[in-house]
């Protein structure tokens, strides 16, 4: 009987793979409604997940365990790795197998394939900023600013990278100035921000726990 749990644990389908993306939706708002580095805000809302059936070793309504995270991101990944094995450098199917895996919650593996990806295009920001999200969930505020602060080198007005650095300014550093010139900068280098609204109400937040009254630094900055 446990033979065929396991196998059947390990028989993840296309449903089940689906799940993986709207799991990760769903558990991936918290801390800040992080973006990752090529994403699109408005593709980051959550979904509904109503119609999408759970993986066979759940039961319906369980939030899955890290093991099971772990398994569907394997499964996932698999045929990229197997094409990784012909062109070891390709930093398109690194990258896309760490987000595999970032997605699943597994950072630290992602972050491994973000590195290899790295030595290849080491000014690609997209994938430093999902990096350095990456270092930020497993606890590394420091590290994760340093890649944030890279990829700007790269790209100075990338809004998902300037919005997440933000964040980590703010919740791992508690520095307010910091997280502030980050999120106007956002603003002012992309009027037309799909998140522009999300990123006031964060703006305003910060300031009201700084004792700043909203508006003063959007106006110091506009003078």
């Amino acid at each position: 009987m446990s033979d065929q749990k396991n196998a059947a644990s390990e028989n993840w389908t296309g449903v089940q793979a689906y799940t993986l993306a709207v799991i990760c939706l769903l558990v991936g708002v918290g801390g800040g409604w992080l973006f990752r580095g090529s994403q699109s805000p408005a593709s980051a809302a959550p979904v509904n997940s109503a119609s999408a059936a759970p993986p066979v070793s759940m039961d319906a309504g369980a939030q899955p365990t890290p093991d099971q995270l772990k398994r569907m991101a394997d499964v996932q990944a698999a045929p990229l790795l197997e094409k990784l094995k012909s062109d070891p450098n390709n930093a398109e199917l690194l990258a896309s197998i760490g987000n595999f895996y970032y997605d699943a919650q597994q950072y630290q593996p992602a972050i491994e394939y973000y590195q290899r990806a790295l030595k290849s295009r080491p000014s690609d920001a997209a994938i430093r900023t999902d990096m350095a999200t990456a270092y930020w969930y497993l606890g590394n505020p420091d590290t994760a600013i340093d890649e944030f602060n890279k990829a700007l080198t790269y790209e100075p007005q990338k809004p998902n990278t300037l919005f997440n650095l933000g964040i980590v300014k703010w919740q791992g550093k508690m520095d307010i100035d910091g997280a502030v010139a980050a999120w106007q900068k956002l603003l002012d280098t992309n009027p037309n921000y799909e998140a522009r609204d999300k990123v006031e109400q964060l703006m305003a937040q910060a300031k009201k726990h700084a004792g700043v009254k909203p508006g003063t630094a959007a106006q110091s900055s506009a003078q």
